[in-house]
């Protein structure tokens, strides 16, 4: 489990991250902030297009921006939203194939906890790699 300071700094990011979601229909901002292994932490905003299909979650914006600076070991992912909502189906099979099994913070738009849990519980039996074998 990622340690109280790393939890707080994450949480900190995405908040900071969310600010700048682009999210006009909708008007649910959402904000990641992922954490490296080497300490590194990388943001991400969820981007709504009028084409609704073609919108990205923050999740899956953060982790692509991660592997375009090379990054390909992770610890953990925060993650803002109103309420702290868990991520989306494709967001959590994107995390299982990419970050692997990661602890992941949900909290509200204050920033409270709402859950800390991670990528297995969030995707148990999760298809992968392994099964294209």
């Amino acid at each position: 489990m990622i340690d109280k300071n790393k939890q707080n700094i994450l949480i900190a990011a995405a908040i900071q991250a969310r600010r700048e979601a682009y999210a006009p229909y909708s008007h649910f901002y959402v904000g990641a902030a992922l954490l490296t292994k080497d300490n590194e932490i990388v943001t991400g905003i969820n981007m709504e297009s009028s084409s609704y299909g073609l919108s990205v979650c923050a999740e899956r914006n953060t982790i692509a921006t991660a592997i375009g600076k090379g990054k390909r070991d992770f610890e953990a992912m925060a993650i803002v939203s109103q309420g702290g909502v868990t991520p989306c189906g494709a967001c959590r099979q994107v995390i299982f194939d990419i970050c692997g099994n990661i602890d992941i913070i949900l909290a509200d738009e204050e920033g409270k906890i709402r859950e800390i849990t991670n990528t297995k519980a969030l995707l148990p039996n999760a298809f992968g790699d392994k099964n294209l074998a």
